[in-house]
């Protein structure tokens, strides 16, 4: 009875359930069917706006399209048009360029005419000249040539008579407005300064307490004179001097530091190879250092600021330096004070001068061995170590190696001079100092008339006496400016040579 109900009950909810699957597919095929209708509606309405829209963009992009066209045709329009004016106005030109050229053509006619008959006057002309030629050459016995001679070298006299006038004259005019100004500076300048000389030798002698030590310099057969000699590349002389041996060498660095080494041998009394290589090298250190505070106490002594420190012990070594006799270190000294108070009386700048003054013979101190003139040398060094363009030209431009762009060069130059060639300030080799008097006398004598020459004050002035028979006052004057351009350009000397030009007519009889 119970499985009965049971079973019933269950085909009853098997029932029940396929029922209400039945019922829910329909609903949900009906609720599809709707929703499908729905969609489809939709999908109609979205075609007939996206018809719509497409539509609408072609007609815009149709217009677009028909705007474009038409603006290019409007510019092939204004193109043909300009291209049309442009041949019109290249056609009304080539009309004229034709009617000038037909002018053009007939002028030439007539020019060519003309031209035939100016030929034809200009050859009778010609012929006129050659007949009057001819009968002048008859009349005055002289052909063409040798009168056009005779009229230059006439002419060549009077020009370079009347010129040597107009420039002694000049000169003596420039003499007179500006010797005073500038005699007045260079004086005050001078007397402004105050100058030392010292004279150096290529020997330096190391004095000793007595002879003994002599044999302990020289060493066991000569070693340590050679080990000092290798080691300083200066010779050792010890000859029969008492007290003394020679140290010789054209070096003055190296002669000091051998002199020092020495003394510091002799004082410590072991001297053999080694040690003297160990005082040798402490020495050179000790050199170097000093170098560098000479350097630095001139630069700080002159007031020069900002200086490279490879010239600064550059500068320091001219202290080792002589230039015939006269010390490098003093000589720049003197010419950088002389150049800024020059500067100064001038109303240039002073500390440029100054600076330039110093560095000028800073090529006179190479470390190695060079083909180049000291000025040059010295131009290169200050351009290396950033210098100003000023400054490096008044270094090169000191003798004249090449040209002066500055102010500052000349007075460089000026004082270089004064500082040098000063009586006493340098020593000059004999043979030299008389070979260039000879000189001086040589180069007056090549001149016609001249009789004698002398070179007197030391060089400094060229007397020259001539015959006042063949050379007149005219002809005294340009001897006497010719000799003096000739050694201006031609010899070197310092300082300036007077050229004085002597004429003079005596008159002797005898009274018995």
């Amino acid at each position: 009875m119970n499985t009965t109900i049971i079973i019933a009950g269950v085909v009853g909810l098997v029932a029940g359930a396929l029922i209400t699957y039945v019922i829910q597919t329909v609903g949900l095929k009906k609720q599809a069917a709707a929703m499908l209708s729905s969609a489809e509606k939709e999908a109609e309405n979205i075609k007939k706006d996206k018809i719509v829209q497409a539509k609408e963009k072609f007609l815009e992009l149709k217009e677009e399209h028909e705007k474009t066209i038409n603006k290019r045709e409007r510019k092939l329009q204004d193109t043909e048009k300009r291209i049309n004016e442009k041949e019109s106005q290249l056609q009304r030109q080539l009309e004229e360029v034709n009617r000038n050229k037909k002018h053009v053509d007939k002028q030439k006619e007539n020019f060519d005419r003309k031209s035939e008959g100016l030929d034809r006057r200009l050859e009778e002309i010609k012929n006129i000249r050659e007949n009057h030629i001819k009968q002048l050459e008859v009349i005055s016995g002289l052909s063409v040539d040798d009168a056009k001679k005779q009229l230059l070298d006439t002419l060549k006299d009077e020009i370079k008579s009347e010129s040597a006038a107009y420039i002694q004259q000049a000169t003596e005019e420039a003499r007179m407005t500006a010797a005073n100004e500038a005699r007045k500076v260079v004086v005050q300048t001078i007397q402004r300064v105050g100058t030392e000389q010292a004279i150096e030798n290529a020997v330096s002698v190391f004095n000793i307490e007595n002879d003994d030590v002599k044999g302990r310099i020289i060493g066991r057969e000569g070693r340590n004179i050679r080990a000092i000699e290798a080691a300083t590349g200066v010779e050792v002389i010890v000859d029969d001097t008492p007290e003394a041996i020679i140290l010789s060498c054209f070096d003055p660095v190296r002669r000091e530091i051998a002199r020092l080494a020495l003394h510091r041998l002799v004082t410590d009394g072991r001297i053999h190879p080694a040690r003297i290589e160990e005082v040798v090298n402490k020495v050179r250190k000790s050199i170097e250092e000093e170098i560098i505070e000479t350097g630095k106490r001139t630069v700080i002594d002159l007031g020069i600021h900002g200086l490279h420190p490879e010239l600064v012990k550059i500068v320091g070594r001219m202290k080792y330096r002589s230039s015939y006799g006269q010390n490098l270190l003093q000589h720049s000294r003197e010419v950088a004070n002389l150049s800024a108070i020059m500067a100064t009386e001038l109303g240039l700048n002073p500390k440029l001068a100054k600076r330039a003054g110093l560095l000028h013979d800073i090529g006179k101190v190479p470390t190695e061995e060079t083909e180049l003139p000291h000025a040059l040398l010295g131009m290169k060094w200050a351009e290396k170590y950033g210098e100003k363009p000023d400054v490096c030209n008044a270094i090169g431009a000191h003798h004249d190696e090449i040209e002066m762009t500055s102010l500052i060069s000349p007075i460089i130059q000026v004082c270089d001079g004064i500082s040098g060639a000063r009586p006493g300030a340098r020593r000059q080799v004999m043979e030299s100092y008389v070979q260039r008097l000879k000189d001086l006398e040589n180069l007056a004598m090549t001149y016609e008339g001249v009789t004698k020459a002398y070179a007197v004050q030391a060089g400094r002035e060229l007397r020259i006496i001539v015959e006042s028979e063949r050379i007149d006052d005219k002809k005294a004057a340009e001897i006497s400016y010719d000799v003096s351009q000739r050694i201006q350009n031609e010899m070197t000397y310092p300082g300036h040579i007077r050229v004085t030009v002597i004429r003079e007519t005596r008159a002797v009889n005898v009274a018995r």
